[in-house]
């Protein structure tokens, strides 16, 4: 097989993402959370693996018709963004005017933030939050807390995502990749168990997921602390 056989194939296995979605809406629209959660989880991990793929395969110069960038960014705005906060507002979790004002937070700093050509640091971390809310929604299903716990949550994260603070891509950013990554992948994990278990209060997938997800919110601002005295 040709090399731009492969970077073409790489093009269609990240357009398998757009496919996740749709299983994951349709799961939505009939409140079975579970199955929307394992979907946004198989999408999640779709979206890890094919930018090592696209890099080792150089699609920009191999299968230069296709904008793998624009491709990504599109399937990544309907799983990170539009479904979660579908499911946040129609669960129950977050109703009436606190989930109408989620929403607007949700969707419109999103969207700001995808166009935003500052959103990648030299090494490859995130500038501000990178509105991943398919992994914090998924959180606050597992915890159910007070929806105004939630909305603080959102408002808080959603300032943080026009802040100049740095957030870890798990796969692309080196420093401390070797703890990041296992990391990603143990998040991935728990967030497939808790769904399968449909977000049982006794699960233990629910620890997992404080702990791997206080670290990689918080993994990228440590280093950028850290990196500044050093400097």
């Amino acid at each position: 097989m040709s090399i731009q056989s492969r970077a073409l194939l790489v093009h269609l296995f990240t357009a398998t993402g757009a496919i996740f979605a749709m299983l994951a809406m349709l799961a939505a629209v009939d409140q079975e959370w579970d199955m929307m959660f394992l979907w946004l989880v198989v999408a999640f991990f779709v979206d890890g693996i094919d930018g090592p793929l696209a890099r080792k395969y150089d699609v920009k110069t191999n299968a230069p018709q296709f904008d793998g960038v624009l491709l990504d960014l599109i399937i990544d705005y309907l799983t990170y963004v539009f479904i979660p906060a579908f499911a946040l507002f129609k669960s129950g979790l977050m109703d009436g005017w606190s989930g109408w004002v989620m929403i607007i937070i949700i969707t419109f700093a999103s969207a700001m933030y995808f166009c935003d050509t500052r959103m990648k640091t030299k090494d490859n971390s995130f500038w501000g939050f990178p509105g991943c809310w398919n992994m914090l929604v998924l959180v606050l299903f597992a915890l159910s807390p007070p929806w105004w716990v939630s909305l603080i949550l959102v408002t808080f994260l959603a300032a943080t995502m026009f802040a100049p603070l740095k957030f870890v891509h798990p796969v692309r950013t080196e420093r401390w990749r070797s703890v990041t990554l296992p990391m990603a992948l143990a998040w991935t994990v728990f967030a497939g168990w808790a769904a399968w278990v449909d977000f049982h209060p006794q699960s233990w997938a629910h620890w997992g997921l404080m702990i791997t997800s206080l670290y990689l919110v918080f993994a990228g601002v440590a280093q950028q602390f850290l990196y500044e005295r050093e400097t």
